[in-house]
């Protein structure tokens, strides 16, 4: 039966860009909606912060400008936006914006139908926005059903991360390619990857920037990791792709000149074959897709990797619309299958919806830096 008294009333976290210049984030307070015979309730306690729900909680913000003002429990945080990136967000000027992508908890009511009365009392995972929310109304054929003993914690990351690994192998197949290079390789998303990679036997080229980068994926079993701070990355760039014959790139930085010198060394791996010479450079075609921005600067590219080439983005949501409910239906299924071992996520510190705007916290995770990965549980005290 649809429940006979109204859910509780929860926080929401919101982001706000207005017209004068100004990024506000704040926590409000939001009433549950009663679960119509298709829908459930969620109590929220756990959310991560992913670098796509840092785009839209910030806004294009100066972060470092930022100033909290308010109580500790219901917390007011202002910072700048300049007119550039003003610009670029009209459609959501004015706009109180919830945030967060994915999460999980238990199901506390239910609609009326046989499939949303089975949710009732279990955990769910569920990717349906506005998750920085104490108590979340979905419908219920969006949970995915957890296995029995898995904590809404292990499966806050289900998705995002899960199906964008898989996507990328995905793509891999259905472009025909056989092997992958990967920028920001030591990422959470990164050791998904590199898991479901030596699983299905499928060569992965490992970029990072330090050497505890480069340690940590040898210690989960990488083959080829590349450290583009190093004086000979060229060269070991070339050599991995050679080995792996890797023609596919799937590139998180975005800016400056990484994106060149990735085709660059595809096209020099290609030509260590070559039995001819062409102007026009190696017909191999070689492509690089660009699905995050931790560098927002411009990209660079230094041509010398021939005419047969794509720079492109990619994001998770069309691929998922182009491949199908059959196919998003089976990925998932692979995901809820090896949840505690190929697609767990580790997480540097759980916060409260409070904490998380924290000006502290929010110099930490705001920098999106490997190994900082903060986890909301938005029914966490202060």
């Amino acid at each position: 039966m649809v429940p006979t008294v109204q859910p509780p009333k929860g926080l929401q976290l919101r982001s706000l860009v207005k017209g004068s210049g100004e990024l506000e984030l704040s926590l409000a307070a939001i009433e549950t909606p009663v679960p119509q015979s298709d829908e459930v309730v969620i109590r929220v306690e756990a959310s991560p912060i992913n670098p796509s729900d840092i785009g839209l909680l910030f806004g294009g913000a100066d972060m470092a400008s930022a100033t909290r003002s308010g109580t500790a429990s219901n917390p007011v945080v202002t910072a700048r936006v300049s007119p550039a990136a003003l610009k670029s967000m009209e459609r959501r000027l004015g706009q109180s914006m919830p945030v967060g992508n994915e999460g999980a908890g238990v199901v506390i009511a239910a609609g009326s139908s046989e499939q949303a009365r089975s949710l009732l009392g279990k955990t769910v995972a569920v990717l349906a926005g506005a998750m920085y929310s104490q108590y979340r109304c979905v419908k219920a054929e969006q949970c995915l059903v957890l296995p029995e003993g898995t904590t809404a914690a292990e499966a806050a990351s289900c998705f995002v991360n899960p199906l964008t690994s898989l996507g990328m192998v995905e793509t891999m197949r259905r472009e025909g390619h056989k092997a992958l290079v990967h920028t920001a390789a030591a990422s959470n998303l990164g050791q998904m990857l590199n898991r479901i990679c030596i699983q299905d036997n499928i060569g992965l080229v490992n970029i990072v920037r330090r050497e505890a980068q480069a340690e940590l994926l040898r210690d989960i079993g990488a083959r080829y990791v590349c450290n583009s701070s190093e004086l000979t990355f060229i060269q070991d760039l070339t050599d991995a792709l050679a080995a792996t014959g890797a023609t596919l790139a799937f590139d998180a930085i975005g800016g400056d000149e990484l994106v060149g010198q990735i085709l660059n060394c595809m096209e020099a791996a290609i030509n260590r074959s070559a039995t001819e010479y062409s102007r026009y450079g190696s017909n191999v075609h070689k492509q690089v897709y660009i699905y995050g921005a931790l560098d927002t600067g411009p990209t660079v590219l230094k041509r010398s990797f021939g005419m047969t080439w794509g720079v492109g983005g990619w994001l998770l949501w069309p691929f998922l619309q182009r491949i199908g409910p059959k196919a998003v239906q089976e990925l998932r299924a692979r995901i809820a299958r090896d949840l505690k071992t190929t697609f767990a996520s580790h997480y540097t510190k759980e916060v409260s919806l409070a904490q998380a705007l924290s000006l502290q916290e929010i110099a930490v995770y705001g920098k999106r830096t490997t190994g900082e990965k903060y986890l909301i549980n938005p029914n966490k005290s202060a």
